[in-house]
């Protein structure tokens, strides 16, 4: 019994060793040649790009590619680009906000040092999630008194 007629494949031995002996096609062979590249661009933008991005970086290295093998490549690598921060559509449960007096009144004068204190919050994206960072900062002296990330 035939080997190659056992799993469903009704081809003959001469065309399958016909077949390894065959060189690669010129599209086989670049494929193999640019497969790593994307991927190097894309470690090197902090794994941020997408394949439009690491097309422009590819042509700025002087490589002859086009945009669809670019996807391609990216596609068959699982390189996907990073999506920023999206808020969704949507009301969000949770207590609602407690009021509170507005004891400054937007006097930003101060005469004494120690007697009010200013804060912000933002968040700072990693690689890995977003940071958060609290800064408190004294009104007379505008020096920051203390912070949390």
């Amino acid at each position: 019994m035939n080997p190659f007629c056992q799993h469903g494949l009704s081809i003959q031995p001469s065309g399958f060793y016909a077949w390894l002996k065959r060189p690669l096609s010129k599209r086989a062979q670049e494929d193999k040649r640019q497969t790593p590249m994307p991927k190097e661009a894309w470690i090197e933008s902090g794994r941020v790009y997408g394949h439009r991005k690491l097309h422009e970086d590819l042509l700025e290295r002087g490589e002859r590619v086009c945009p669809n093998r670019v996807a391609r490549l990216t596609r068959l690598a699982g390189i996907k680009a990073q999506i920023g921060y999206k808020r969704r559509p949507g009301k969000y449960g949770g207590k609602s906000s407690v009021m509170v007096d507005n004891i400054l009144d937007r006097q930003f004068d101060v005469a004494a040092p120690d007697k009010v204190w200013v804060t912000d919050i933002t968040y700072i994206r990693t690689q890995e999630d977003f940071a958060y960072l609290a800064v408190v900062i004294d009104l007379f002296s505008r020096r920051v008194v203390g912070w949390s990330v």
